[in-house]
């Protein structure tokens, strides 16, 4: 046969084989996959073999101590805290007693925070015990809290700063006189994670405005909401006289509104914009138009008093802006604080509510200046957190409530103040409590060997020759031999025989 006829024959066979193979091949996975298919259907799983719990560690898994980011502590005897002796103790046992309400009525876990929910255990000791004077409030927070003084790290103090609720002459239409709008907050605000109908937004964080269904921008700041950009759209509660007024009821987060017919409005802090609070008598300091010594909030009302078109460019400085809700309460009520209840003048503050948890008892100690701006009266006061505010930040940082009216104004109004923190930690979560309670650990391995295996060297300074006494040093312990190399044995090579693919 000629050697192109074998060729032709031999490309032949090959592409038969090559088919087939694919055939057999493709049946084959076929046939596999049906396979799995009818175990799926026609046999049950195998069960679950339960997880193996893990071991029990030798020592009780107690919780860490609290912490508080950025913050230092020192733990103090009652007999430490300055001044404690000397407050009115039954009626900081009032406050606490009213922040339990709202902590009894709690569902759930706790806080992620350093107290967590620790709040609970004196709350329900709380419930049943009515104090007939200072001595038995006094010792209700002794035997329930431990002292424990806190300052931001690397500070001495804490500082505290004043607020107030504002009473202001307002009018329910507009008029020449009355042209400065409230606002309530308008439907288009967004605040990722939270309804639009939300009861309460945060005060810290992004604020959008949205655009239809799905476009998110930034919301308008002070100046573009003064300028009228959301003028007209049925959201004015009530109107003002002055600017500045708004901006005071803003940075306090609510007010009292007068009007012409004798009916009063109480506003609360709803939400705001979404933009960082600037605070307008730091930006005074900084321009040299007021000394630092010198700022107060009524310096602050002069000077804009005096300088209207300076006023307007200062407020803008502070691109934050507040919107407020109607509030059902009578005049004699205090205004209402983010713990949800009403305040207490004299008693309540507000913290950084990121550290912080409502009803912490702290009692605050110093100098203030109360009765005029140059005195120096004595403070020593147990506070209840009860409230927040975007400008309150940091573990010893307060802002203190001293009621509704021009003379709380100007009292809070001239606070700027180093203080002695001390906060009162329930006994559940008392580091000497708990540090009492941890266990030692075992002894060092290296202090057993030194007493299996005593080492008596007389040339070794350790051993007394006088007293005849031979002291156990720990020696290194040996390290196992290396295991010997062993060389592996070679094979001779395999010849291997080739096939021949002929036809």
């Amino acid at each position: 046969m000629a050697p192109e006829a074998r060729t032709k024959i031999f490309l032949k066979n090959s592409a038969t084989a090559l088919c087939a193979g694919v055939v057999v091949l493709a049946s084959f996975s076929l046939g596999a996959e049906a396979a799995r298919r009818h175990s799926r259907s026609h046999y049950h799983r195998l069960p679950e073999v339960a997880a193996i719990p893990p071991r029990a560690l030798p020592y009780p898994q107690l919780p860490l101590p609290f912490e508080i980011p950025g913050a230092q502590y020192l733990p103090l005897a009652w007999a430490d805290v300055k001044g404690w002796s000397d407050d009115d103790h039954l009626a900081a046992y009032k406050t606490f007693r009213a922040s339990c309400r709202s902590i009894n009525a709690q569902t759930g876990a706790g806080e992620q925070k350093a107290l967590g929910g620790s709040l609970s255990e004196p709350c329900r000791a709380a419930k049943s015990l009515e104090p007939a004077d200072d001595t038995q409030a006094r010792t209700f927070f002794e035997d329930n809290f431990s002292p424990l003084r806190i300052s931001r790290l690397g500070e001495p103090d804490g500082f505290v700063t004043g607020y107030y609720e504002p009473v202001l002459e307002g009018s329910r239409t507009q008029t020449d006189v009355y042209n400065v709008p409230v606002y309530r907050r308008p439907s288009n605000l967004f605040v990722r994670g939270y309804n639009q109908a939300s009861v309460s937004l945060p005060n810290k964080g992004s604020v959008y405005r949205k655009i239809g269904r799905r476009k998110l921008v930034p919301y308008y700041d002070r100046g573009e909401i003064e300028d009228g950009k959301i003028a007209g759209r049925g959201l004015e509660i009530a109107w003002l006289k002055d600017p500045t007024d708004l901006l005071f009821a803003q940075i306090q987060g609510s007010a009292r509104i007068k009007f012409d017919d004798g009916g009063t409005i109480r506003l609360n802090y709803d939400s705001y914009n979404g933009y960082p609070y600037t605070a307008v008598g730091r930006v005074l300091i900084e321009r040299g138009i007021i000394p630092k010594e010198e700022m107060s909030m009524q310096k602050i009302r002069e000077w804009m008093a005096q300088n209207p078109d300076g006023a307007k460019e200062l407020r803008r400085q502070n691109r934050a802006y507040i919107f407020f809700r109607e509030v059902n309460l009578s005049d004699k009520d205090e205004a209402v604080g983010a713990q949800g209840i009403p305040l207490t003048a004299g008693r309540s503050i507000a913290v950084d509510k990121s550290l912080h948890v409502y009803g912490t008892p702290f009692f605050i100690e110093g100098e203030l200046p109360i009765e005029s701006d140059r005195a120096k009266t004595a403070f020593h006061r147990l506070m209840i957190a009860q409230d927040t505010g975007s400008a309150i930040v940091g573990p010893a940082r307060a802002d203190l409530y001293f009621g509704a009216g021009a003379d709380a104004g100007r009292v809070s109004g001239r606070l700027r103040h180093p203080m002695h923190f001390v906060m009162l930690v329930p006994k559940g979560l008392d580091p000497g409590i708990r540090a009492a309670r941890l266990p030692l650990p075992d002894p060092r391995p290296s202090e057993k060997i030194a007493k299996l295996f005593p080492q008596t060297d007389p040339k070794d300074p350790a051993k007394d020759p006088a007293k005849g006494e031979t002291v156990a040093i720990a020696g290194p312990v040996p390290l196992p031999a290396p295991r010997p190399v062993i060389e592996p044995v070679r094979e001779p090579p395999r010849h291997m025989k080739s096939r021949s693919h002929q036809q």
